[in-house]
């Protein structure tokens, strides 16, 4: 029974053993070949049948739009006119003569942030294309991190005319609870004037 099942392995290796080492290469070359155009074919295959599927999935969606009724558009009001966005502009900005007093209010909100704020520098200037003055503060301060960020808040929702230009953080050492900033601030003003 063990010869039977050895002769044919017998066999196989005897004629391995006498065929040409080129024919014999050239055989697994045909046979890597066939096996990789069953590959690509059946790949191929699968991806036209994904295709067809897209595309009867992508005609019933069509024809179920279509057969919906279509969305009432809903009237919108007419955008302001331009004079009125302007208008609102201008009305939204802080008065000239006020800087100063919103300078003070600048210090009132350092104070109740815990903040040392110390003397400032202030620059008035008048921006030509939007017709409107600055004033540019610049406050450097001292306290913990988040009482700095806490009056940054604080001055642009006490002062909406207010953007805030620039802040920068110095800390001496890293286990230093305080921290140095310099923030600064940029009022919009009008003069009381109509604006063109």
């Amino acid at each position: 029974m063990k010869s039977a099942n050895a002769a044919p392995l017998l066999r196989l290796r005897l004629v391995l053993l006498r065929a040409n080492p080129i024919a014999l290469a050239a055989g697994v070359a045909v046979l890597a070949m066939a096996c990789a155009l069953a590959w690509t074919l059946n790949a191929v295959w699968s991806l036209q049948r994904a295709q067809a599927a897209d595309d009867a999935r992508a005609q019933q969606l069509a024809r179920a739009r279509q057969a919906a009724p279509a969305p009432v558009p809903v009237p919108q009001a007419p955008p302001a006119p331009a004079p009125d966005n302007l208008d609102a502009f201008y009305g939204a900005l802080g008065e000239r003569q006020a800087a100063e007093q919103q300078v003070r209010t600048l210090f009132g909100l350092a104070a109740k942030s815990g903040l040392v704020l110390r003397q400032g520098e202030y620059k008035p200037g008048y921006d030509r294309n939007a017709h409107v003055y600055t004033y540019q503060v610049d406050l450097p301060v001292k306290g913990t991190y988040q009482s700095i960020w806490q009056f940054a808040m604080a001055a642009l929702r006490a002062i909406p005319f207010a953007s805030l230009d620039d802040i920068s953080f110095h800390r001496d050492a890293i286990g230093d609870a305080s921290v140095e900033a310099r923030l600064r601030l940029t009022l919009y003003l009008r003069d009381g004037t109509p604006q063109p």
